[in-house]
């Protein structure tokens, strides 16, 4: 805690200087424009802050990365509407010949913010006033070979629809954000912009009931999240293979996918976020790709494994092209393709059905784990280890006769469990009857069709 305490100290000690600096060069840039008078003839006479020291975030960003006078000045423009936003107030000065706002400005007002947003036309104007060679030269600034858009560090948000293109709002990355105020990024919460949710689980590996079979190819796929970073630097094979891993995990419903993929992210401390499909599948065209963006955007700067459960709703076999939507649903299963492709981290995507999955996914993944139905030994094994240890079992209650009898998945145990189980506390006893398994295994047989 003390040591988050002193970067934020260093941190703000930066910033003010580089807020005092930007707001020199406002007020030279808007009295240079208007004819005022200026102690200086360019923008560029106003010498940036020195940073030797890299003892801030702050500091080891601009250091790092080497940015010029330009960059650190689109940075704090970026930076400026949520740390100290009243110094771009400055923008809101009335044209003396048509009382508006100097378009010339750009800049929007957000819905509840009440200061100035500033836009691609205003960075353009803070670095080239009215020069137009030095206005196309900063035009660099927003080009995608740029760190800024490379390192996901700000960019220019689309206009809308025949609108100039620099009107676009200037946006910094929440995780930048979150470096220089906090001193750490946070862990971000279901949202709109990231429709995921953060999964984790009380059990144990030695919870887990998997075939050997399995349990081999989870082990082979966590080898690689530990080393597969030395496989690609330091053996070089990073000129031949894709950075990241895609796995999928496939078999009826209950058999360990999910908790698997908890247990893994627990083993290499990272997070695993799992996927709400309802909230990222859009029935209008072009969303449901936003909408992923978003997810992968957020993913690659905190490390975290992705789980894609019940994948085939999103990752599906491609249809054959008979309207416009058909095509834009291949088009869905195309960018999927290419963006985890690209993705530097786990993914793991899960299904009840391997033939449910495209053949061009297939055809990528590093692994395709089966998660099969449990055998009688397996289930004798889940039977055992689901009952609270403060239960007993009554005297006709044969775990290994009903373990051979009756097929059910783990998940199926564990609810036939929790259902015996409040049986017995509702007769206010902590004895699991026969009776009240049966009945249980009926209910799971019947949510499938079946019958015992």
């Amino acid at each position: 805690m003390q040591a988050k305490k002193s970067n934020i100290n260093h941190n703000s000690q930066h910033i003010v200087k580089e807020m005092a600096w930007l707001e020199s060069i406002l007020k030279t840039r808007l009295a240079l424009h208007t004819g005022e008078k200026s102690r200086y003839t360019s923008i560029d006479q106003i010498n940036p802050p020195e940073f030797k020291s890299q003892n801030s975030i702050y500091s080891n960003l601009i250091n790092h990365y080497q940015l010029n006078p330009s960059e650190r000045i689109t940075l704090l423009m970026a930076l400026t509407p949520h740390i100290k936003p009243q110094i771009l107030d400055v923008f809101f000065r009335p044209h003396p010949l048509t009382n508006r706002g100097y378009t010339e400005f750009g800049g929007i007002k957000g819905n509840m913010h009440g200061g100035f947003l500033p836009t691609g036309e205003t960075v353009l104007f803070v670095l080239a006033g009215d020069n137009v060679e030095l206005r196309l030269k900063y035009q660099e600034l927003f080009s995608s070979d740029h760190i800024f858009a490379m390192h996901n560090i700000l960019k220019l948000e689309p206009p809308p629809d025949n609108e100039p293109i620099w009107s676009g709002n200037l946006v910094i990355s929440d995780e930048l954000i979150d470096l220089i105020t906090k001193g750490y990024i946070s862990k971000p919460d279901f949202s709109r912009n990231f429709p995921a949710r953060r999964i984790s689980s009380a059990m144990d590996w030695d919870e887990l009931v998997l075939n050997n079979d399995t349990m081999e190819q989870v082990q082979e796929l966590i080898h690689w999240i530990d080393h597969g970073q030395t496989l690609l630097s330091d053996w070089g094979l990073g000129r031949i293979l894709k950075p990241g891993y895609k796995c999928l995990f496939y078999g009826p419903s209950g058999t360990g996918k999910t908790l698997t993929a908890s247990l893994i992210g627990r083993q290499v401390d990272k997070d695993v976020y799992r996927i709400d499909l309802s909230s990222v599948v859009s029935k209008y065209i072009g969303e449901t790709e936003k909408n992923l963006e978003k997810i992968f955007d957020k993913a690659g700067h905190i490390d975290c494994i992705l789980f894609f459960d019940e994948a085939d709703a999103l990752f599906g076999k491609r249809t054959n092209v008979s309207d416009a939507h058909d095509r834009y649903a291949n088009q869905e299963v195309s960018y999927l393709l290419q963006r985890i492709e690209e993705y530097p981290g786990l993914v793991i995507l899960a299904s009840n059905f391997k033939s449910n999955m495209d053949e061009a996914f297939l055809r990528r993944f590093q692994s395709i784990i089966h998660f099969p139905m449990p055998d009688s030994s397996e289930r004798q094994r889940l039977w055992e280890q689901s009952f609270s240890k403060k239960s007993k079992l009554a005297k006709d209650v044969d775990l290994g006769e009903i373990s051979k009898k009756y097929k059910l998945s783990g998940g199926s145990v564990i609810n036939v469990v929790r259902y015996a189980s409040l049986m017995a506390i509702t007769r206010n006893s902590n004895e699991i009857q026969r009776h009240d398994i049966i009945k249980g295994i009926r209910r799971e047989f019947q949510k499938e069709g079946k019958t015992i």
